[in-house]
């Protein structure tokens, strides 16, 4: 019903499946396979060669801001973030673009951050065992798509 029945609910359609891949393969594998990214890639790139954003570059943009903050943090975190988040975002950012891209970002690290505190607290976190953070990118992925433009609003009319 929010999205219609136009070339919309496609791209929509086939970025949630990619996120529910992308959730359940980190989950249990904690690992974003290469060949899901790819594939997913290869269409997003042709539906966006077809129908792009506005202005028009903007998920080239998005896709290689995404790709090279998760880069820049993997380098520094010396491998606690994983290839397969950084490659994960350069494909959001074809789909979101840059501000809905950025935004994804700032709220998977919050719900990120948000589990941790919950699982230190009730004392299930085990030390040295990674948290996948795919399902926490998706998630923000899903809600930026929705109401990023929404949030992106609301947080500048609080800034004023």
């Amino acid at each position: 019903m929010k999205i219609g029945w136009d070339i919309d609910l496609l791209f929509v359609l086939l970025f949630i499946s990619l996120m529910i891949i992308i959730t359940v393969t980190d989950i249990i594998y904690m690992l974003i396979p290469d060949r899901i990214l790819l594939f997913f890639c290869s269409v997003f790139i042709l539906l966006r060669i077809f129908y792009p954003t506005n202005p028009w570059w903007d998920f080239i943009v998005g896709a290689i801001i995404g790709f090279s903050l998760l880069l820049f943090i993997a380098i520094i975190s010396k491998g606690a973030m994983g290839g397969g988040d950084v490659k994960l975002f350069f494909v959001i950012g074809l789909i979101l673009g840059t501000k809905l891209s950025l935004l994804t970002f700032i709220l998977a690290t919050i719900l990120g951050a948000i589990y941790g505190i919950f699982i230190i607290i009730v004392g299930k976190y085990k030390k040295r065992k990674p948290i996948p953070f795919g399902p926490f990118i998706s998630l923000a992925s899903i809600i930026s798509l929705f109401y990023g433009n929404v949030i992106i609003s609301w947080y500048f009319g609080v800034l004023h």
